[in-house]
């Protein structure tokens, strides 16, 4: 049962949740924080600590939400753009620092925001 972030987090990126995460799984994205669902530990102690309330777990998202878990996973197993390799599993964010970029999701779903009145 790994956690995810979801939308409430892009543009907010508070990161609060980094500062109690006991094994550093939690990354940056430009726009957006990500879970790295194979190491986190599912101690949930990000969840209480999240300001904005975008960190769930996955057997508790909502229908809204789904998009997000896997969108989570993604941005470690997927390809970002200007990078030529997956993130993968590099054993904690302060190994490689922010990413500096996000998912395609995040993308639009910041876009989209941007645009409506």
């Amino acid at each position: 049962m790994p956690y995810f972030i979801a939308g409430p987090c892009i543009d907010v990126m508070d990161k609060a949740c980094t500062e109690v995460c006991p094994v550093d799984c939690i990354y940056e994205g430009a726009r957006k924080l990500y879970i790295n669902p194979d190491e986190c530990i599912d101690c949930g102690a990000c969840e209480p600590a999240c300001p904005v309330e975008a960190i769930t777990s996955t057997d508790s998202a909502g229908s809204s939400d789904e998009r997000f878990a896997a969108d989570n996973a993604l941005f470690f197993s997927g390809l970002l753009p200007g990078r030529d390799e997956p993130i993968g599993m590099p054993g904690g964010a302060d190994e490689i620092g922010p990413v500096g970029v996000d998912t395609e999701l995040v993308r639009a779903e910041a876009d989209r925001e941007s645009v409506e009145p």
